[in-house]
């Protein structure tokens, strides 16, 4: 069943809310599917289950997304059981809040490293084995324009993202491959929700004129998009988001 499969994705933070729907939906659309991970193994293993559940083919891989070693074993692992590699998404982040005035220095080194170098690496080795054709879709957010107080390292970082994949797409003219980012708003997974009392999360859900939070599925249709059929796009953020801003 692995051999040669007619499409293969890498999702960077694959066991996490986002990335994890986000595997099960490309696998959904027939592609092999290797779900890295950090520390979570279980919940790795338990999304390529689900995946297989429902008879695609995925498989958990372990990495560091900061370590280009490390990413490099990675997509050596997938193309000998895949045959290659068609689509990279980067989900992999974190989210460290606070004030300009207050925020560690040591938090917003250890976020930047990941949501930034992070990105670096994995769109270093996505440019580099990407087959043509394909796609390297990252995750930047919406909180990157909408000036919310205490997030200005966090939005500092998805900015930095937003500027290499713009640069990205161009700099792969003439591969046949395409570079987006995905810039959810506020979004009901752990990340975003942990540390939020009731008032805050239904403000920000009556936010949207769509009056909901997003959903990890939402998320996952902009990239299957992306991934698929949305091929004249290229270079672009595309704002998943309700309509907040």
């Amino acid at each position: 069943m692995n051999e040669k499969a007619s499409r293969v994705a890498v999702v960077t933070g694959g066991s996490g809310g986002i990335g994890g729907s986000v595997a099960r939906r490309l696998a959904d659309d027939g592609m092999a599917v290797a779900v890295q991970y950090a520390g979570s193994e279980s919940r790795a293993r338990a999304v390529v289950e689900d995946i297989q559940r429902h008879k695609g083919s995925a498989l958990a891989v372990r990495g560091d997304v900061t370590d280009p070693e490390s990413m490099a074993d990675l997509c050596d692992q997938v193309e000998r059981e895949y045959g290659g590699l068609d689509v990279v998404v980067n989900t992999a982040g974190i989210m460290l809040l606070g004030l300009v005035t207050e925020l560690n220095l040591d938090e917003l080194d250890r976020m930047h490293r990941t949501n930034i170098r992070g990105t670096f690496v994995v769109s270093q080795q996505a440019a580099k084995r990407v087959r043509p054709g394909g796609a390297i879709i990252n995750f930047s957010s919406s909180v990157a324009r909408l000036q919310f107080p205490g997030y200005a390292g966090y939005a500092a970082s998805k900015g930095a993202v937003n500027a290499m994949t713009l640069i990205l797409a161009r700099e792969l003219r003439g591969k046949d491959i395409t570079v987006n980012a995905v810039a959810p708003g506020p979004t009901a997974t752990d990340l975003f929700l942990d540390g939020k009392d009731e008032p805050t999360i239904a403000g920000l859900a009556k936010a949207a004129p769509l009056e909901r939070l997003g959903t990890p599925d939402d998320m996952a249709e902009a990239v299957a998009f992306l991934a698929g059929p949305g091929r004249w796009v290229n270079g672009q953020i595309l704002y998943v988001n309700g309509g907040i801003g």
